[in-house]
């Protein structure tokens, strides 16, 4: 695979977590797809068997999404900035704290575009967990499954 191709399958899988928290793209697929054409070109165990966990890790986060309320993204109230800057401190945080950096960078995310719409530490918190109850639950988990497929892809 050449130099080339692994840049546009990382920009694929890098379209594919933003895609988790922009509504209307899909990200798992993208993130999967990426992860397909990666194994397709590869052809070597190891990227067979990194396809076959991408796939379990995926339905697994799928299935638990399902069983997840219903998002509510109206009712929550949060804009779509703040839903893309919280994704991208949760991709930043992944990286910088491995696993549980991709939580607490979407948290710290969204709380730090809601104190500065709201300006106060209290409205941003109580904000913050009424975001985190109607939808953010179901978005981290997609995000911290493609993530960890991204970070299977990369390892």
């Amino acid at each position: 695979m050449g130099t080339w191709q692994l840049v546009l399958v990382g920009l694929v899988m890098l379209l594919g977590l933003y895609g988790v928290v922009i509504p209307g793209v899909p990200g798992p697929p993208i993130v999967w797809a990426g992860t397909l054409w990666w194994s397709m070109t590869e052809r070597s165990a190891t990227a067979w068997a990194v396809l076959a966990g991408a796939t379990g890790v995926l339905l697994l986060a799928q299935a638990v999404v399902w069983l997840l309320p219903p998002r509510r993204i109206k009712v929550a109230g949060v804009t779509r900035r703040a839903f893309l800057v919280a994704g991208s401190a949760g991709i930043a945080g992944f990286f910088v704290v491995p696993l549980l950096g991709a939580a607490l960078g979407f948290m710290a995310g969204l709380y730090g575009v809601e104190r500065r719409r709201l300006g106060g530490h209290g409205e941003a918190w109580a904000s913050m967990r009424n975001v985190m109850r109607a939808l953010g639950t179901s978005v981290l988990v997609s995000l911290f499954a493609c993530l960890l497929v991204v970070g299977a892809g990369v390892g």
